[in-house]
């Protein structure tokens, strides 16, 4: 039903196209129909592993000690994310099988690189009213690892529960940007254990929500028509994570395991300056009615093991979170 609703929209908007510009054949509209189920195709293969990736970035470092923490009491860090990219989702294949309107020029296959990969590119031809369309892919961030600074705070409320929060400014990378935001309600349950806190074992649980945005450049496509403004492409990841931790103190020093499994729903937009041809067709509102096919929910389950430190009121502590990733993290933490 959605592709025929978007197959109606691409109609109409045509019609309003045919009565500028002279002459459209009914092999024009599919032309342009099969250069956006191409762009479709294209943006999954690409921008898939970077999202994916946004969700471990955003996952690790939420407890920053399962203990009780008295009311009112407040913690404020900075923290270090720095996110290894593996290998295996630096790349992807693409053959002229997989697509309609596009060709590799001066080849049938070719490895390229997703938004997480180097910044290596082929040509993909085509054909769009008799004019010959010749693009680049799109390029990778070009980076073995991905940094980003945030902030996060907490503060201790009732009943041994405690509201958490974390900003990032937006990042830039080589060829996009990342975000992240998002807040939480960490809970002590080793309080209802009364043989746990006298031998420093302490057990937490945490919900949290967080969003990340990702964005990157994609592709410009120039035609007779002007250009066609799809020149950056989005991740948009809302997460909702659960989160168990459990903790041994070991007089300054703190050990600590987690198990994290969060759901995260991700959708997929183009933005950036809209092109030329938006004058005759609203090309960026199609292709983002398209871009909903593509859009998905994935549930990760994530291991996460730290320590912390203290300096009477200063705490450090790295984070390792591992899974289909490893992302760590480092925060210098001041307890108020």
């Amino acid at each position: 039903m959605r592709k025929s609703f978007f197959s109606a929209g691409l109609f109409v908007a045509f019609l309003c196209f045919s009565n500028t510009v002279k002459a459209q054949s009914s092999q024009t509209f599919q032309d342009v129909e099969n250069l956006l189920n191409d762009a479709l195709f294209y943006s999954d293969q690409y921008i898939t592993p970077a999202t994916d990736a946004a969700v471990y970035q955003a996952a690790s470092g939420w407890i920053t000690s399962p203990k009780k923490r008295k009311l009112w009491d407040v913690t404020l860090g900075l923290h270090s994310n720095v996110f290894f990219v593996p290998k295996r989702d630096r790349s992807f294949e693409i053959k002229n099988s997989d697509f309609t309107f596009f060709q590799i020029e001066g080849a049938t296959s070719a490895t390229v690189p997703t938004a997480l990969g180097d910044d290596s590119q082929v040509y993909l031809v085509g054909d769009l009213d008799g004019e010959q369309i010749r693009l680049k892919t799109p390029e990778g961030v070009n980076q073995e690892t991905i940094f980003y600074p945030y902030l996060q705070g907490s503060i201790g409320l009732w009943y041994g529960t405690e509201f958490v929060a974390k900003f990032s400014p937006k990042t830039k990378l080589k060829k996009g940007d990342y975000q992240v935001y998002g807040f939480g309600l960490k809970h002590n349950f080793s309080q209802y254990f009364k043989n746990l806190e006298p031998r420093k074992i302490h057990l937490s649980a945490l919900v949290a929500y967080s969003k990340e945005d990702i964005s990157f450049d994609f592709i410009t496509i120039p035609t007779q028509y002007g250009s066609l403004g799809i020149n950056q492409l989005n991740g948009l990841v809302d997460t909702w994570q659960f989160q168990l931790n459990g903790s041994k103190e070991f007089k300054n020093f703190e050990l600590m395991g987690g198990l994290i499994v969060n759901t995260s729903k991700f959708r997929y937009i183009v933005g950036g300056e809209k092109g030329e041809i938006e004058e005759l067709i609203p090309l960026q509102d199609i292709l983002n009615m398209k871009l909903e096919e593509i859009s998905k929910t994935k549930t990760n389950v994530i291991g996460e093991i730290s320590g912390r430190y203290q300096i009477k009121k200063v705490f450090l502590q790295p984070v390792i979170g591992f899974g289909k990733f490893v992302n760590t993290n480092f925060s210098i933490q001041y307890e108020f």
